[in-house]
């Protein structure tokens, strides 16, 4: 008895960490600018759209978990693979840092080599 309630909850969760998963890489692909797809030799907005939109209306309506393992994995290339290429070409990619700093700058400020 208690084990049925683990595995639901457990499915429950696993559910919920798919769809989440899916709708970042939705809105991620959404925010990226259709320029900066072509920029950066990926496929298309629109296609990365269709993908990702799929995956997500198989999230909410047809959880079936073959899938949404496919739609998974649809998900993870585009945020392993097309997003960084985005962000970088997008001018994103700072390393984490904000403000566009120098690549001798440490988190006080420039480094001087202890000038």
């Amino acid at each position: 008895m208690l084990r049925d309630g683990f595995d639901s909850i457990l499915w429950l969760v696993v559910g919920l960490v798919f769809l989440g998963f899916a709708v970042a890489a939705f809105v991620f692909a959404a925010m990226a600018r259709e320029d900066a797809y072509r920029a950066a030799e990926k496929q298309t907005k629109k296609f990365w759209l269709i993908l990702l939109g799929i995956n997500l209306v198989v999230n909410l309506l047809l959880p079936m978990l073959f899938l949404q393992i496919a739609g998974l994995i649809a998900a993870i290339v585009f945020m392993v693979d097309v997003r960084p290429a985005l962000r970088a070409i997008s001018g994103g990619g700072g390393g984490g840092r904000r403000g566009g700093g120098s690549s001798s700058d440490g988190p006080y400020g420039p480094y001087n080599g202890g000038r």
